[in-house]
């Protein structure tokens, strides 16, 4: 806790914010009482961002979209919080936030917003810290190997289905020699930096300092940690490296921002804390578009359990131009209907749908996902009184396209470290207050999704119970 303490002082002493550009919503999982804004073009992200030592996360879903539109997302992102970096005058961590599995325009991201600070504030970063760990998830890197448990058993990362992903996939393990596979070898694997578990446990902040310190020209630095404590140290060591003139960025899995700010790790939500004033009256809408097989297994879980109607929106009949209008109408009626007297689970077929390349993929996906938006908005009408997402696409665009969420501020989690509720605090839609929660497809155990129905529908009062 002590290092905790310190990080906000200097924070708060230094006038420091945090900007946290995430590719996909779930990136607050191991955050609370933070902001969470979907657009550059409101004032939301000024005020979230106005006091010393505050956060803000930008969601941008830039996992869903092509190479170049990803680019062009985190250009406009950036500039925006380098534009308001100079205004205030004082320093913005920049955290790049993406998969603690790997997936995600790695490298593209990282240069379009080093190029966009060149541009607005004249020089670049020094070093991009590489810190993909997901504790919680049970996602640690150690001996610059990314490991994720699957099934209790923790297995290098390009071992396990996360890198046969159809558009993000890939072989390596070993960070480094990720770094270069995915730059197509234009960062060599020699020019990429680590710090070491050794490093922090025994050189401590002044030794991870003075790796940092070798950085030049946005070098990558793969930083190796098992415990918060390790990721603690990081940072401590990092404000060393600043106080000497050092610029960093930050390319993340969610725990880092946690020790990033100093923030004091909360306890699980409970039915209390999500609904201070008591319960809302209704029922409730699961949204699922994630087909790792962690959320199937948590499907067949909730459906066991009972309580819920399930809609099955067919995903073949959505792709194909003929059918998708009477189908979608069909759906929506459906759910509509389902609400006025159970919770409705409403999910993609189980069929995986590819394209011929990562481009196509992406481009099917995005089709589905609006799909499932266009659905959940028609059910608002239903007034449905709480609503889960299951994985980071679907989650981020029920938000947006759905919800019309502008500001939302992050509660905390229904477990330690994962599932995020949020409250919306400004939206486009009559859910102001409305708990919604982010589910992400690849986190916790087989009965993780019917345990969450059940703390928003009554028969729980907290996941742990």
């Amino acid at each position: 806790m002590a290092n905790r303490a310190a990080i906000r002082n200097y924070r708060l002493q230094n006038e420091r914010r945090t900007a946290v550009l995430d590719d996909d919503p779930t990136g607050s999982q191991s955050v609370h009482d933070v902001s969470v804004v979907t657009s550059v073009s409101t004032v939301d992200y000024r005020d979230a961002l106005a006091d010393p030592g505050s956060t803000c996360f930008f969601l941008t879903n830039t996992r869903s979209m092509t190479p170049a539109s990803a680019i062009a997302e985190n250009e406009t992102t950036g500039r925006a919080v380098f534009e308001l970096e100079k205004e205030l005058g004082t320093p913005i961590d920049v955290v790049s936030r993406s998969d603690s599995t790997l997936r995600g325009h790695v490298i593209d991201e990282v240069r379009s917003l080093d190029a966009t600070r060149r541009e607005v504030l004249g020089a670049g970063f020094d070093g991009v810290l590489f810190v993909p760990a997901f504790l919680e998830a049970g996602r640690f890197t150690s001996g610059d190997i990314h490991y994720a448990t699957v099934g209790g058993e923790p297995l290098p990362v390009g071992e396990t289905e996360f890198a046969w992903d159809a558009t993000f996939g890939f072989s390596s393990s070993n960070l480094r020699e990720f770094v270069e596979e995915k730059s197509r070898g234009t960062i060599r694997l020699a020019s990429v930096l680590s710090v070491g578990l050794d490093d922090i446990r025994v050189g401590g902040p002044a030794r991870v300092a003075e790796i940092l310190g070798q950085a030049l020209d946005l070098a990558f630095i793969v930083v190796n940690a098992m415990t918060y404590d390790d990721l603690d140290i990081v940072v401590l060591g990092l404000h060393r490296a600043q106080e000497r003139g050092k610029r960093f960025l930050h390319r993340t899995g969610p725990s880092f921002v946690q020790s990033l700010i100093g923030l004091t790790a909360r306890e699980p939500l409970t039915a209390a804390d999500i609904w201070a004033s008591g319960r809302s009256a209704g029922h409730g809408l699961v949204v699922i578009g994630s087909h790792v097989q962690q959320t199937v297994r948590q499907m067949t879980i909730a459906q066991q359990r009972g309580g819920v109607t399930r809609v099955e929106l067919i995903v073949p009949l959505v792709i194909d131009a003929k059918t998708r209008s009477a189908h979608l109408d069909d759906i929506a009626a459906q759910v509509r209907a389902a609400l006025s007297h159970s919770d409705v689970m409403l999910f993609t077929s189980r069929s995986l749908v590819t394209g011929a390349d990562g481009a196509a993929s992406l481009e099917l996906s995005r089709l589905v996902s609006t799909a499932l938006t266009d659905v959940v908005r028609d059910a608002l009408t239903a007034g449905p009184a709480w609503v889960i997402a299951k994985g980071g696409i679907t989650s981020h665009d029920v938000a947006v396209r759905s919800l019309g969420i502008r500001r939302a501020t992050v509660l905390g989690q229904l477990l330690p470290g994962m599932i995020s509720v949020l409250r919306t605090d400004r939206a486009d839609e009559d859910v102001d207050g409305m708990p919604y929660v982010v589910f992400a497809g690849n986190v916790g155990g087989n009965d993780a999704l019917a345990n969450a129905i059940e703390v928003f529908d009554g028969r729980r009062t907290s996941m742990l119970d």
